[in-house]
């Protein structure tokens, strides 16, 4: 009669494998190191006077800051509207048969690419200096319509232009790699039913790449909450400008922008959380629910599968 393997019989198999906890004395000791040096930083907010959190109290929720808080919030929206709508455009022109179109694509991605955002600005509200009235009309021939320069560059639309270009130069290449990720099969399946080109994109093409290029554009649009404070530049009242004029005018420098950084996380962090519900839910499946909770991000995670001998 065979005898039977004691250790096949009584090892457990793959399948009944359980997570045990990750001990690990570098992550112990790393760990108890910036524990330290995140109480230091506590002991330092709390007891150091020269924070003066009643002032930051008192200004949190000013009408100036509120004011400001609100065209920080349009200024954001209107910048990514704007550059995701050029960048669809650009993405198409890049991908598009024609020489001219891929060449004025290129283009324009290499320029607003390469120059920073705060010298377009700076660049655009001073367009007058350059060009001191716009015009339509034809080329070498008479002007149909014509506007001073200074009426239309305002620091708004500077800002803007300078916000926007900047975006749709990031967010074309984004969609060309998501229109690039959709099969090409799924193309020439649409040609065989008929479908033209222009529909194609319309209602395949287009739907799908957008589904893979949204978590990148929630990153993009958090980075440009942030860059909105660059327009304090061209003196346009938005969050950081409202906290310096009156920083300016009390001489509470600290507390004031204490208060603009805590507006800036409340936003991110509102931001983050959205992009990550969105994320949560496009990792299912059409028609199926996700799994697990959207608001898990997995931060405190210590645990991984047990390696049997």
């Amino acid at each position: 009669m065979p005898m039977q393997d004691n250790d096949s019989t009584n090892r457990p198999s793959i399948h009944d494998t359980r997570p045990v906890p990750v001990r690990n004395l570098a992550q112990w000791v790393g760990g108890a190191v910036l524990l330290l040096f995140g109480l230091l930083f506590f002991q330092i907010l709390v007891t150091n006077r020269n924070m003066k959190w009643p002032v930051v109290a008192d200004y949190l929720f000013d009408p100036k800051i509120l004011s400001g808080l609100g065209m920080t919030l349009l200024l954001t929206v209107l910048a990514m509207v704007i550059g995701l709508a050029i960048g669809v455009i650009l993405a198409i022109m890049r991908l598009s048969s024609g020489r001219v179109f891929q060449a004025v694509s290129w283009a324009w991605i290499w320029f607003f690419r390469g120059v920073p955002p705060l010298v377009q600005m700076i660049f655009w509200y001073n367009l007058a200096l350059l060009l001191p009235e716009l015009s339509i009309g034809i080329p070498f021939g008479p002007k149909l319509i014509s506007w001073n320069t200074n009426d239309l560059i305002t620091p708004f639309s500077a800002a803007i232009m300078g916000l926007a270009f900047t975006e749709s130069a990031y967010a074309a290449e984004m969609i060309r790699a998501g229109i690039q990720a959709v099969s090409h099969g799924q193309t020439e399946a649409a040609a065989t039913l008929g479908m033209t080109r222009g529909q194609t994109l319309r209602r395949i093409v287009l739907p799908q790449a957008l589904r893979i290029v949204i978590p990148p554009i929630g990153n993009d649009t958090i980075s440009m909450l942030k860059f909105t404070s660059l327009v304090s530049v061209l003196a346009l009242p938005d969050l950081l400008y409202s906290a310096q004029m009156i920083y300016a005018r009390t001489y509470q420098t600290i507390p004031l922008l204490i208060v603009a950084t805590l507006w800036y996380l409340v936003l991110t962090t509102i931001l983050t959380l959205a992009e990550h519900m969105i994320e949560h839910r496009l990792k299912a499946a059409p028609g199926q629910k996700a799994k697990g909770r959207w608001w898990n991000l997995g931060l405190f995670s210590r645990q991984r599968a047990e390696v049997l001998p």
